[in-house]
C-alpha cells in the first residue's frame, strides 16, 4: 500500500464541494472536473489499480467506486506526478522520505505518463551518481 501525504490527507479543503460551480466558472468546466477528480481520489484504494484499464477508482467524498476512462487515468497520473515532483524538487526532506516510493509508483504508472512527465520523474527522483 502506498501512503504519502496527498490531498486526501488534509483535514481542510480549500473550497467546499458545494462551491464547485464557482470554480468551474473561474477555470472552466473541464479543468474543474479534473480538479475534483484529483481531489476525490481515495489514494490507498485507487493507486494500485490505476494503470489497469479495468481498475477501480473510489471517490473519497461519496465512496462510489467506478472505472475511470483512459483519459481520466492519464490526466490523474500527470497531475499527481506534477504535484509530487514539485514537492520533491524543493523539499529535500520530502524527497528523502518519499522519493523511492514515488519513483516506484510512477514507474508502474509509466504507461499513463507523457514522455515529458516521465523524464521529470527520472530527473527529480532517480538516484544520482
Amino acid at each position: 500500500m502506498f501512503s504519502c501525504p496527498h490531498t486526501d490527507g488534509f483535514a481542510e479543503s480549500l473550497l467546499p464541494l458545494e462551491r464547485r460551480p464557482e470554480l468551474a466558472a473561474a477555470i472552466g468546466e473541464e479543468a474543474e472536473n479534473l480538479v475534483h477528480f484529483y481531489a476525490s481520489c481515495d489514494r490507498d484504494f485507487s493507486y494500485p489499480a490505476l494503470p489497469d484499464p479495468a481498475g477501480p477508482f473510489r471517490d473519497r467524498f461519496t465512496d462510489e467506486t467506478f472505472t475511470p476512462t483512459d483519459r481520466q487515468r492519464a490526466d490523474f497520473a500527470e497531475i499527481t506526478a506534477a504535484n509530487e515532483l514539485d514537492l520533491a524538487a524543493v523539499n529535500p526532506e520530502f524527497r528523502t522520505r518519499w522519493g523511492d516510493p514515488l519513483l516506484r509508483l510512477f514507474t508502474r504508472w509509466r504507461p499513463l505518463l507523457s514522455e515529458a512527465a516521465f523524464a521529470d520523474v527520472r530527473n527529480v527522483l532517480a538516484p544520482r551518481g
